[in-house]
């Protein structure tokens, strides 16, 4: 499968879930060209936007392990070149 880039948007509601939210991002790191986080303190919540060069079927793998993280959602958008 050839690889795309992609770009998986997390918001972090929960922040008891962060280190569970970085270990994923760590165990797919060989993947990530760039990480961008912003805490959003009147809201409470944290969003960060994680830049991916990989497999479609990888980058499901992240977004689908985040989402399974309670206070935690993702979403992901591929180009399509």
């Amino acid at each position: 499968m050839e690889n795309r880039i992609s770009v998986v948007t997390i918001i972090v509601a929960d922040k008891a879930a962060v280190p569970q939210v970085n270990a994923c991002l760590h165990e797919y790191g060989g993947h990530i060209i760039g990480r961008l986080g912003v805490p959003y303190g009147e809201k409470g919540v944290s969003v960060i936007c994680v830049i991916m060069d990989a497999p479609g079927t990888t980058v499901s793998a992240l977004s689908g392990k985040l989402g399974m993280i309670s206070g935690v959602s993702s979403k992901t958008v591929t180009a399509k070149v």
